[in-house]
């Protein structure tokens, strides 16, 4: 039972949430599926970005370390997501495609924010002491910065993904869900399963979003499931706890 004196849950501003194209469409094939998955992976980063933003102003000092511990965290996580799209992902799907550059309009997405987010690093970075030059309004400064090229790449990479059913014919075989489980698996080792993947996993709400229907999202065995949401946010434990959402997928109270 909340009293009046619990912190607030948090909220999905000052990002909105995406909707994902089945849920608009109820299709199911593979471009919709693919482009949907992608939306959910999206939604996880916005999660991330809107939970540093509204606990920022409310943490107390001595919360700073673990907090910019977080906030370095969530950059990581949008880094390496990106990374792995144009090394991997992007590479695959031209290569099914047969079209050169067919994602490059997402590569100069990438790069519309990308001084922004060196910047939030950069300042993270350079705190010498945490607990005492760190500066909420200043770290808030810097992601208004960069914000809006982040959003708008963000809700028009899932468009795209679904535009590439164009490509599609009886003689090429494109399976855009297939490509993005296998080329997935290059993203995951032990670093990014550490200091990445909680950050990751457990900002996504499941529960009320679209009804609940992605409940089992990503779709893999229940105890890998516990050991992704439960087990492994154990190490480091202190930086996690800002993350916006529960193992079950509910969404969370601020920590302070």
């Amino acid at each position: 039972m909340s009293s009046a004196n619990d912190p607030p849950l948090y909220t999905d501003t000052p990002l909105a949430l995406l909707a994902t194209p089945a849920f608009l469409t109820g299709k199911k094939d593979p471009f919709t599926i693919g482009a949907s998955h992608m939306t959910l992976s999206h939604n996880s980063l916005i999660r991330g970005f809107n939970s540093i933003y509204q606990q920022a102003p409310r943490i107390s000092a001595s919360d700073y370390k673990d907090f910019t511990g977080y906030c370095l965290a969530w950059h990581r996580c949008i880094e390496q997501h990106h990374m792995h799209e144009e090394v991997n992902y992007f590479q695959e799907i031209e290569r099914v495609t047969g079209q050169k550059g067919v994602m490059d309009g997402e590569v100069e997405q990438h790069a519309a924010f990308h001084a922004g987010l060196k910047t939030f690093k950069d300042y993270l970075s350079s705190l010498k002491t945490p607990t005492s030059d760190f500066k909420p309004k200043r770290l808030l400064e810097i992601m208004d910065l960069f914000s809006e090229p982040l959003y708008t790449h963000l809700a028009a990479e899932p468009q795209a993904l679904l535009a590439l059913s164009r490509f599609a014919s009886p003689d090429r075989e494109f399976d855009l869900v297939k490509i993005e489980h296998e080329q997935g698996k290059k993203a995951v080792t032990l670093d990014f399963a550490l200091n990445t993947l909680p950050i990751f996993m457990n900002n996504m709400e499941m529960v009320e979003f679209e009804g609940g229907m992605w409940k089992r999202h990503p779709a893999i065995p229940s105890v890998v499931r516990w050991i992704m949401k439960v087990v492994i946010p154990l190490w480091n434990w202190r930086i996690w706890r800002f993350m916006s959402c529960d193992s079950d997928g509910r969404r969370k109270r601020m920590v302070a």
